[in-house]
């Protein structure tokens, strides 16, 4: 889009001046400047908020960081320890793609991780069944502890009822335990088939 528009300014330059082919060198070199210039802003700051840029800037004391990994299934919480401002934006530099903001306390760093796997514990841990309300629902640990972790979409019963045969619908009803992403993403794609009205959100976050 940057490129269409330059582009753009460049043919109306072109249009108003009527200038001979030789200054399209000049015009040229200003169109690579306006490029130049644009790529090095943007990549002139790390990834970090408005905030915890200010933050930053504002101290040279150190200041306890924690990171936090979001995963598919599950996350973590680990202490970095207290870091200088420059070792904190330094870390957001090297890592684009983290977010990061302030702790409620306001003076804690928290940087957030995204991971596309299910975490140790959801490995060991983690469940497929169906809720009281006929919800396919992911549990930590056996659904009949009732400790849900998340709730994809409402299963159509009496279609999942009339097609499965019943060893299948007891193996859900008890629980159906996921150890790594190719078991998670088998087991969501087989019963979305049954979902009352596809949860297109829900299975987006999923996959």
């Amino acid at each position: 889009m940057m490129a269409f528009s330059l582009w753009k300014q460049l043919k109306r330059r072109l249009r108003r001046n009527r200038k001979p082919l030789w200054t399209l060198g000049g015009i040229a070199l200003w169109l690579f400047g306006c490029l130049f210039a644009t790529g090095a802003t943007a990549h002139a700051e790390p990834n970090a908020s408005s905030a915890i840029s200010r933050y930053l800037e504002s101290t040279n004391e150190t200041v306890p960081v924690l990171l936090r990994r979001v995963y598919i299934c599950g996350e973590e919480t680990e202490a970095l320890g207290p870091l200088k401002p420059d070792q904190v934006i330094s870390l957001l530099r090297e890592h684009s793609e983290w977010s990061s903001a302030l702790d409620q306390d306001e003076r804690t760093v928290m940087l957030t991780e995204r991971i596309e796997d299910l975490s140790d514990h959801c490995k060991t841990h983690a469940y497929f069944g169906v809720d009281r309300k006929g919800n396919f629902t992911l549990f930590d640990g056996i659904p009949k502890e009732e400790k849900v972790m998340r709730t994809f979409f409402q299963l159509d019963i009496r279609y999942m009822e009339s097609s499965l045969p019943k060893q299948q619908l007891d193996e859900l009803n008890a629980g159906i335990r996921v150890s790594d992403m190719d078991e998670y993403n088998s087991v969501l794609s087989t019963y979305s088939d049954y979902a009352m009205e596809r949860d297109e959100k829900a299975m987006n976050q999923a996959y």
